[in-house]
């Protein structure tokens, strides 16, 4: 077989393998480092490159943004800074039909804003929310779509593990990549915004709920009080980057500092839930180096294949332009949506087409926003929409089915799409901090 039939082939055997249920850096590494072998016929060759594959990934100094922004949205949840928010959003939307869902997503905007993981806005608002939304007599459905919807904008507002992923696949800086997710992420916040309120006008029956007259009108000094360090936290992180005094490593430990002592000052923190946040803060970003440097290896097996080069080749000969590009490029994501989780996606496309973007001087920054986009739409969507079943799984609640949350998450699916499409179509939205 010649090098490109083995490249391709890999790149089916992981989809396959992941799919499959075999975890995705093994599946990533152990292909590729068959596939090097195969190709060179060099065993010796392939355990060098994949010594290199280490070396040049996980040795760097700015994958300590992974720990410690993990460890500060883990110390932020544990602070109950997403419940406070949730209850000032409430309150300011209490009389607009629909207004409940509104506040989920405003509050999961911000929350998102500290934490940058979908998972756990799911999870901490599947218990917030929802049961509030029934209560006030929602429709079920529409209860937790809103959540599963809004949660995703964990993976898109900064700080997000899957804009550090494309960082260093796509070797970016994690701060531009950062700043570049602030105006997209309020895109899709404020769309998501319209459409409950469009659905509320138009498709009342889906909607349901009541006027919330148990949720109080909250005074302007109980609001401070609850929002002050939230946003406080946010502006220390995104305004050291964005001003420069801070690099993206400095900002997610001045983060995790200020999450800590607000966590303490609330005296939500003991020794007890300190242990717990460090030791998940290990566990996640062992995972996630873990990911990085098994799709090191995969780049380097692409780049010895040729397989960018020969798509690059035919979609020349094809006289494919832009348009052709990234309509292939969503289409394959979406695809792979319905299969594999947002990280998989990512490692597995971008390397592909990377090769194709440069060439069109395109901005890396911006492919980076709209592959994630693109890819967390496939948390909503089934059989894997990993939101869904995180909801599911935490509301435990036989009223509501799994079908009825990937129901309730399609409206949403579509709004992502919508904004996705725009995204593509005015590349500026997404550079517009950085310019």
């Amino acid at each position: 077989m010649t090098p490109i039939e083995i490249g391709l082939m890999s790149v089916v055997a992981i989809v396959v393998l992941i799919y499959l249920g075999l975890y995705i850096p093994i599946a990533l590494g152990v292909v590729s480092f068959v596939s090097i072998w195969l190709m060179r016929d060099n065993f010796t060759l392939a355990m060098n490159l994949l010594k290199v594959a280490l070396s040049d990934s996980v040795m760097e100094y700015t994958f300590a943004t992974v720990p410690l922004f993990t460890f500060m949205g883990l110390i932020v949840a544990k602070a109950g800074l997403g419940g406070d928010v949730y209850e000032v959003m409430s309150s300011g939307f209490r009389r607009v039909k629909g207004g409940i869902g509104m506040a989920t997503v405003g509050a999961n905007a911000v929350f998102a804003a500290v934490t940058g993981s979908s998972i756990a806005s799911a999870s901490v608002f599947s218990k917030v929310s929802v049961p509030q939304m029934l209560d006030l007599d929602y429709n079920p459905r529409f209860a937790v779509g809103v959540v599963a919807g809004s949660s995703v904008l964990g993976m898109i507002i900064p700080p997000s593990a899957m804009l550090i992923i494309y960082s260093f696949v796509a070797e970016q800086s994690v701060g531009d990549m950062f700043l570049a997710g602030v105006v997209p992420g309020l895109m899709l916040a404020c769309a998501f915004v319209g459409a409950i309120f469009l659905m509320g006008r138009f498709t009342p029956g889906f909607v349901g709920g009541r006027e919330a007259d148990d949720i109080r009108a909250l005074p302007w000094g109980e609001i401070a009080a609850k929002t002050l360090p939230v946003l406080g936290l946010i502006t220390i992180v995104l305004g050291g980057i964005y001003t420069g005094w801070l690099t993206a490593v400095e900002a997610g430990a001045a983060g995790s500092l200020v999450g800590l002592v607000i966590a303490l000052f609330r005296r939500r923190m003991t020794l007890k839930v300190f242990w717990a946040a460090l030791l998940e803060t290990g566990h996640i970003t062992a995972a996630i180096l873990f990911l990085i440097t098994a799709a090191s290896i995969y780049s380097r097996m692409l780049g010895l294949a040729g397989v960018p080069n020969e798509l690059g080749a035919l979609l020349a000969e094809g006289h494919g332009s832009y348009f052709t590009v990234m309509l292939l490029y969503v289409v394959l994501m979406l695809f792979l949506g319905t299969l594999l989780d947002t990280s998989s996606i990512i490692l597995i496309v971008v390397p592909l087409f990377l090769p194709l973007i440069e060439p069109m001087g395109l901005s890396l920054i911006w492919f980076g926003i709209v592959t994630v986009v693109g890819a967390e739409i496939g948390l909503l969507t089934p059989p894997l929409g990993i939101s869904c079943f995180v909801i599911k799984a935490t509301l435990n609640d036989d009223r509501i089915t799994l079908k009825d949350v990937f129901l309730g998450a399609l409206p949403f699916a579509a709004v992502m799409l919508v904004v996705l499409i725009l995204l593509i179509r005015f590349p500026m939205l997404s550079l517009a901090i950085l310019n």
